[in-house]
């Protein structure tokens, strides 16, 4: 099952990479875990893939996020915080809203960024 999952998560990851509103370093994380827990050459495939490694590898290290990520994760927070408020959300629904994702860039922005690889 966790390698079923983790060859799921592992191509969501990627695409999100590419496409700025979709978490793909999270994704990337997930399918790592799977990976710990299921098949330990996919787990060491995917931490030394050229492209896909470095954001899990720094996130193992040290719990580390880029200043470019961070900002593109933030923004993606405004923006979809602005299709709330477009919606029809009742008020209560708006303020949980921005609770959570006040929540969410609070935890982003506090994390630390990755020191360079050598």
């Amino acid at each position: 099952m966790y390698l079923g999952l983790g060859c799921l998560l592992v191509p969501i990851g990627a695409i999100g990479l590419v496409i700025p509103l979709l978490p793909g370093t999270v994704f990337l994380i997930l399918a790592a875990a799977c990976f710990a827990r299921s098949s330990p050459r996919f787990e060491q495939w995917l931490l030394e893939h050229r492209y896909l490694g470095p954001s899990v590898r720094a996130w193992r290290a040290n719990g580390s996020i880029p200043r470019r990520v961070k900002w593109i994760a933030c923004i993606s927070l405004v923006v979809s915080y602005g299709i709330v408020l477009a919606s029809a959300a009742p008020m209560v629904g708006r303020i949980a809203a921005a609770a959570c994702f006040i929540a969410v860039a609070a935890y982003i922005i506090t994390r630390p960024e990755p020191v360079a690889e050598v």
